[in-house]
């Protein structure tokens, strides 16, 4: 019989959330792996952060993305820009997961490479006189967002506002601006789905030309206009947000351990490594969408009641001494099997659909800036200032050469 929770106030269990979780998801895990929580933004969710649990929980059932299954859904709303397959199950989740790869396929993915690689140059070459950058502005944010507008068919002269609207979608202290930016991106994407539809017959190749021509499909198998402008929506904001972040906080890990970044610099294959420990120490997404009980559930000796809203995070489990030895340290060394445990894109039916997109980007987006600057190092003293965000997210990342 699992046991009744009091509320835990996170913001006692450490100096500063936003800046370091890990402690209080550490001082959670003592207590149990499940826990009734309240964030410093006043919200209040169910907490999971062992990582047996986590991983448990991904798979179970009675654990729905579907808002409806919530207790407090005339509350929390509907969908902020679409319907996208994170908010949704089987069998609709099924259908448009479907849909979407059988267009984001590995021969697309890996068909990027050499553009990846030659963007990357491309932003490097920018700032190579200067000596010094904000590598979150000038290389982190642009490469990822150069390619996931490229291979979504978004104009070059559109990405500054949707860089302006990404940022703000995701942000946690600015839920008027988060609102108006997701609403004004949603107004953007339908334009150009319709901008893609009027050249439906056209030879264009990008995938939301694709995505419109499902759209205009059998009805067995096509996507409502809702479905069109969110999955639009998933595959910009997390096409490059991820990304974004999995590259600066990898470069910020390597310049903090210089010991390891000199082991790189001497021995290259350590690079895939380097990311698969970034994506465990520092997970860009810190937690899985939220998740409604359809039921009472029973998990890591928590009684969850019917309705409840519940939280994954992503990061706390990736932090949990019983599945990773010694967790709070970085270490590019670790047992490559072992590291790839990690739940930073999820698990089961959600497992993230752009994983290879972003392994790809990342090892690209490293090789080609260590090589490019061997002597990189931070400028200032390195200390992170963390956005308060949906992300692991960097304000910036000020670097020299």
């Amino acid at each position: 019989m699992g046991t009744q929770h009091l509320t835990v106030q996170l913001a006692d269990l450490t100096d500063d959330f936003t800046a370091d979780p890990y402690s209080a998801f550490a001082a959670l895990r003592v207590r149990g792996a499940v826990h009734h929580v309240r964030f410093p933004t006043g919200d209040e969710s169910w907490l999971v952060v062992g990582h047996e649990e986590v991983r448990a929980a991904f798979v179970d059932p009675r654990l729905r993305n579907d808002v409806r299954h919530s207790a407090d859904f005339g509350d929390d709303g509907l969908y902020s820009v679409g319907l996208n397959m994170l908010q949704v199950d089987p069998p609709d989740h099924t259908r448009l997961r479907t849909l979407v790869a059988r267009e984001f396929t590995a021969r697309r993915v890996q068909a990027l490479r050499p553009r990846v690689r030659e963007a990357a140059g491309a932003l490097l070459d920018d700032v190579a006189a200067a000596r010094r950058a904000d590598l979150v502005a000038a290389y982190a944010y642009p490469l990822p967002l150069t390619v996931i507008c490229e291979l979504l068919g978004v104009p070059d002269m559109d990405r500054a506002a949707f860089r302006e609207w990404s940022t703000k979608v995701v942000a946690l202290d600015e839920p008027e601006e988060s609102a108006r930016a997701a609403r004004e991106m949603a107004a953007y994407l339908a334009e150009l789905a319709e901008g893609k539809r009027r050249l439906r017959d056209a030879a264009e190749s990008d995938l939301l030309h694709a995505l419109v021509r499902d759209h205009d499909g059998d009805a067995d198998d096509r996507l409502t206009p809702e479905e069109l402008l969110g999955m639009a929506f998933l595959l910009l904001v997390a096409g490059h947000e991820t990304t974004v972040n999995l590259i600066a906080n990898a470069v910020h890990l390597l310049l903090g351990n210089p010991g390891q970044l000199a082991a790189l610099h001497a021995d290259p294959e350590l690079l895939a490594g380097a990311v698969e420990e970034t994506l465990r120490f520092e997970s860009p997404v810190p937690a899985g969408t939220y998740r409604y009980t359809a039921e009472p559930v029973e998990l890591g000796g928590a009684r969850i009641p019917a309705g409840a809203r519940v939280v994954l995070s992503i990061a706390a489990a990736n932090r949990d001494p019983a599945r990773f030895p010694d967790p709070d340290r970085f270490d590019i060394h670790r047992d490559a099997a072992s590291t790839r445990a990690h739940l930073a894109f999820g698990y089961g039916l959600h497992h993230c659909l752009g994983a290879p997109l972003a392994r790809l980007e990342a090892n690209l987006a490293l090789r080609v800036l260590l090589d490019r600057f061997p002597g990189l190092a931070f400028d200032g003293d390195g200390a992170p200032r963390w956005r308060t965000s949906l992300m692991r997210s960097l304000h910036d990342l000020p670097v020299r050469w």
